[in-house]
């Protein structure tokens, strides 16, 4: 059991009238008091980001108010702990403040000396798990833009709605092509919620028989059905306290679909063969490479699951629609492959950058990611034909070859743009064009050196 996060104040003193009238002096100031007659067990009932403050006497039976501050501080060491002494016991105040205590108050104190000092320490603590707060926030943008590699539009746009969703219990479906990336995407939910300790579970409903299906999700117990010898533990179940990521959800029968959205509505599992019912704390992550709405209009799907999975929806962008962000994508995947065998990297010419902007990715980032592994093993960089369609970073136009070919020229600029140059004349060379080609070109597509994150060199 842990302490609500309204409490501001933990108060702990063994003597009951001491502790009502400190607890009474709390209260009249509108601060939330939690009232406790000894210390022993309070540290695991704070979390960490708990944003209140600990007032304690230090002589007390059991766990002294010493003990205690070094107990607290062990999980959070910005936590303050306020400390009451006799006056007797102020050389051990003054080494409990050295120790790390907030402050000390010595029997008889003032009222208001209690107040202004439990004041001033809940407003140090705000500020602590504002920087907190701020210092994980950029962590996780750093994770994404790590996990989620592409700086173009719908990928800027899609990390910014894992970001915003992830820190909410709501349930998510994702919506993305073979190859798009979906696991990856449910990870980064996970992992930048608050469930982040708890378990991630993964399991693909089209890999699954359907003979099986039920028992791997919800359990079963002893004699449910021919064969089941011992009680089994479904994923539900065993995600309890974290994320359950279920892909290809399409692929449910309908008699599994019924019992999912029962569980996604009322939050408990039963295992089959079974009468209990399992209260489950689970966030449910569902993905799809179909369209569920037209599955539900042909019954191959049930209409109340589809809305009640589609109140969180994100989709993630073909590779097909990212633009340059295949040449980063690429790069990247190449060298993590170079990395692993220990082989030397190779460098994309220009003629390859322009092919792999060319190549329209039906198995999108999954088959990006093949291509590059052969590339850094030295094998050919071949691709699998193009199906018809519009190119990735050539974005298809009404007009005549000119216009398509000032759209490409424009695409592997800007592709070269994001990687690393010193300088123009680093950046002309890499395009094997003059420099003052280069400028030119640059100024046309309205394209800028400096805008790209690189540092300009005067080099004119």
């Amino acid at each position: 059991m842990s302490i609500d996060n309204q409490i501001q104040v933990v108060l702990i003193d063994d003597d009951p009238h001491l502790r009502q009238a400190l607890c009474q002096t709390l209260d009249l100031a509108g601060l939330k008091v939690l009232p406790l007659g000894e210390a022993t067990g309070l540290t695991a009932q704070l979390s960490r980001d708990w944003p209140g403050v600990v007032v304690s006497d230090i002589r007390m039976p059991g766990m002294d108010g010493l003990e205690l501050l070094a107990e607290l501080h062990g999980q959070d060491p910005e936590l303050p702990v306020l400390l009451i002494t006799g006056h007797g016991d102020v050389p051990l105040a003054v080494q409990a403040m050295r120790a790390g205590a907030y402050d000390f108050l010595e029997k008889p104190f003032a009222s208001d000396a209690l107040l202004d000092s439990v004041r001033r320490a809940l407003a140090l603590r705000r500020l602590v798990l504002d920087n907190r707060s701020l210092r994980l926030a950029l962590s996780d943008r750093q994770q994404l833009s790590t996990r989620l590699v592409g700086q173009s539009a719908p990928m800027l746009r899609l990390r910014e709605q894992i970001g915003a969703l992830a820190a909410t219990r709501a349930d998510v479906l994702i919506l993305g092509e073979t190859g798009a990336g979906k696991e990856v995407v449910a990870r980064a939910l996970h992992d930048l919620s608050n469930r982040r300790t708890g378990p991630f579970v993964a399991i693909n409903a089209g890999a699954l028989a359907e003979s099986v299906v039920e028992s791997e999700l919800f359990g079963h117990e002893p004699g449910a059905f021919t064969g089941a010898q011992k009680r089994r533990i479904g994923k539900f179940e065993f995600a309890n306290g974290g994320t359950l990521f279920l892909d290809e959800i399409e692929s449910m029968s309908l008699d599994v679909q019924v019992k999912l959205l029962r569980l996604l509505q009322e939050r408990v599992v039963e295992r089959l063969g079974g009468n209990q019912q399992i209260p489950l704390d689970i966030r449910i992550i569902a993905a799809t490479k179909e369209d569920l709405r037209q599955s539900a209009d042909q019954g191959r799907f049930r209409a109340d699951l589809y809305y009640r999975l589609n109140v969180a929806p994100l989709r993630i962008p073909p590779l097909r629609e990212r633009g340059e962000d295949a040449l980063m994508l690429f790069q990247h995947f190449a060298d993590e492959a170079s990395s692993r065998h220990g082989l030397p990297l190779h460098e994309l010419q220009p003629g390859q950058r322009a092919m792999l902007l060319r190549h329209n990715w039906p198995g999108n980032v999954r088959e990006l990611q093949n291509v590059a592994e052969r590339f850094a093993l030295g094998l050919e960089l071949a691709l699998d034909s193009a199906p018809d369609g519009p190119a990735p970073g050539v974005p298809m136009s009404t007009g005549g070859l000119s216009e398509q070919v000032e759209h490409f020229e424009k695409a592997l600029i800007a592709a070269e743009l994001g990687r690393p140059h010193s300088s123009v004349r680093s950046l002309a060379e890499a395009l094997g064009v003059p420099r003052k080609t280069l400028h030119d070109k640059l100024r046309k597509h309205g394209l800028n050196f400096a805008d790209s994150g690189n540092q300009h060199a005067d080099d004119e």
